[in-house]
């Protein structure tokens, strides 16, 4: 049976795709979701990517008894316990509550006994929190899959080049590099995130970053995170653009009742300086340049490259 699209009726709410492998930092992620979509109006779902047939053919377990045990919340399936503690994290935020309806959904997969299967609770107001354990050939196509059952307003996973568990690790640079190229809508690439310094988002006076600034003060304002703004001009004579940059950046955002907290002009190479300013903040916010789309084109942009060379999270705004 083919999987359907999965919000068709929530295309309103504000969608948030979490990637879960098990990892501390998969859950410093949730916890970052948690503030962005702790409003009635936000959606989080919690996704697991596990390979085709993953243990179960081959560990003989019986597809009967591999459904009941995901409906039970039992431990032995892959992802299954990584899944329960983002939940557990979730009611002990206080974003969902133990007593929300609950409804489970098991899709059939070609070539895997056990295929996707998804835990929907839904609180009184609309609000849901979805569970989902995903059957994909690989980590970063399930991810981006996900997205077409969607869509999401926004994507985060991590990237670390850390690896556990059964399935490759979503830590693993290419997998995250690989959702951040095709990922039609934002993207969050977490490093050790600690949501308490703030965004630090870059303009260069284009349109498409006064747009990222616009948007990512909006999820700033979210998760009541401080937005600070960085302009790089490449010699001194860029210099007073770069600062017209940022002072008309400031002023857009004070029109719809955003604060700046700091204001930041470098000159040299944009991907060393807004590199070296980046461990000062929970997440560096960078525009993606690409207008078609075309991953070429993205892969050859100042923001892949900053996602590739921070220490810090960086955002990919779409």
């Amino acid at each position: 049976m083919d999987d359907v699209v999965e919000t068709k009726p929530r295309e309103d709410r504000f969608r948030i795709l979490v990637c879960i492998d098990g990892s501390d930092e998969s859950y410093q992620c949730l916890r970052y979701a948690a503030k962005l979509g702790g409003g009635v109006d936000a959606d989080i779902v919690l996704l697991y990517v596990r390979p085709l047939d993953q243990g179960l053919r081959s560990g003989g377990l019986e597809v009967s008894v591999a459904r009941e045990n995901m409906l039970k919340w039992g431990l032995e399936l892959p992802g299954i316990k990584y899944l329960k503690k983002g939940r557990d994290i979730l009611i002990e935020m206080g974003i969902m509550g133990d007593d929300w309806d609950e409804k489970s959904t098991n899709t059939s997969v070609e070539g895997d006994p056990l295929g996707d299967n998804k835990i929907e609770y839904i609180e009184e107001t609309g609000k849901e929190v979805v569970l989902k354990l995903k059957v994909a050939a690989d980590v970063a196509t399930g991810i981006l899959e996900q997205w077409g059952l969607g869509p999401y307003d926004i994507i985060i996973l991590g990237s670390s080049g850390r690896r556990r568990g059964i399935a490759k690790s979503l830590w693993d640079p290419a997998v995250a590099e690989k959702v951040a190229t095709h990922a039609p809508c934002s993207v969050l690439v977490a490093r050790e995130l600690d949501v308490g310094h703030g965004h630090l988002i870059c303009t260069d006076g284009s349109d498409i970053s006064m747009d990222t600034v616009r948007k990512d003060a909006y999820l700033a304002s979210r998760c009541e995170c401080p937005v600070s703004l960085i302009s790089v001009a490449l010699d001194h004579e860029g210099e007073a653009d770069a600062r017209r940059h940022v002072e008309e950046a400031e002023k857009e955002l004070a029109s719809i009742g955003i604060e700046v907290q700091e204001t930041i002009v470098k000159i040299g190479n944009p991907v060393d300086q807004i590199v070296e300013a980046g461990p000062d903040y929970s997440v560096i916010v960078v525009s993606d340049t690409s207008k078609t789309g075309l991953q070429r084109f993205f892969q050859g942009s100042i923001a892949y490259k900053v996602m590739q060379e921070s220490f810090t999270s960086v955002m990919i705004v779409r």
